[in-house]
């Protein structure tokens, strides 16, 4: 018996391992400049770190250090000059214009400084739109998207349209858009950027709880100290390199 459950025991310890360890993102030596020549920038210099299944990575540094740059390349939007990039172990780097919109549909969700919701559609709508694009029927995504909208306070909102919504209610929507499709993970461009304090405090709250209770890693690029010191790590990158990722 006292076999058996030392047994038990060692292969929940490795389990437990295991899903610690599972990598949804992982850069490997990406490299991007613009222009050429004397007038060439190198952005990013080698740069290199992953994110685990849901954690919360705060990216920070100066303008111009190349964190935008970065967001870009990791949601497939731009080609890194060298380097890999893998998104739950899918190369977006080396896929094609079709496969990377497929990836970002099935595997990633955004959230931007500015909402960027569509103007024409309800708070409801707004929330389904990635499932309808990635084929769920319209029963199944007003269900999910109205879950969600109850799940960031704006079950009463679901049929108000973005005019008709507060700042910090825009983005609600916007986080619950970004999860909609249950992504291995989210990336965030200054998801706080635009909003007053308390407003800021509520999105930070809810990626916190979402976080824990969807399982999605965000990666979030930020200027909000507040922000950055609640995620689970805190990457800087200074003049194109990864300077601490502890």
């Amino acid at each position: 018996m006292k076999l058996a459950a030392l047994r038990a025991g060692a292969i929940k310890i490795v389990e437990d391992v295991n899903v610690a360890a599972e990598t949804v993102l992982e850069a490997r030596e990406v490299c991007k400049g613009f222009g050429e020549g004397d007038a060439r920038l190198e952005v990013l210099k080698g740069v290199n770190f992953s994110v685990a299944a849901g954690e919360r990575v705060a990216i920070l540094g100066r303008s111009g250090s190349g964190k935008s740059t970065l967001l870009h390349l990791l949601a497939g939007l731009d080609d890194c000059d060298s380097g890999s990039i893998e998104i739950g172990g899918r190369d977006i780097t080396r896929a094609s214009v079709a496969q990377r919109a497929a990836i970002r549909n099935e595997m990633m969700g955004f959230v931007y400084q500015m909402h960027h919701l569509l103007p024409e559609f309800t708070a409801l709508e707004n929330v389904a739109m990635p499932l309808l694009l990635g084929g769920s029927g319209t029963a199944a995504a007003s269900e999910r998207a109205g879950e969600l909208l109850a799940r960031v306070g704006l079950a009463d909102r679901e049929d108000h349209r973005p005019h008709e919504l507060s700042g910090g209610e825009r983005q609600r929507v916007a986080l619950a858009r970004a999860l909609a499709p249950s992504p291995a993970v989210v990336l965030a461009d200054e998801p706080t950027g635009n909003l007053d304090h308390d407003n800021a405090e509520r999105v930070i709250e809810l990626i916190d709880s979402l976080c824990a209770s969807a399982g999605s890693a965000f990666v979030i690029v930020t200027h909000d100290r507040s922000l950055a010191e609640r995620t689970d790590r805190i990457v800087r990158i200074d003049r194109g390199v990864i300077v601490a990722a502890p």
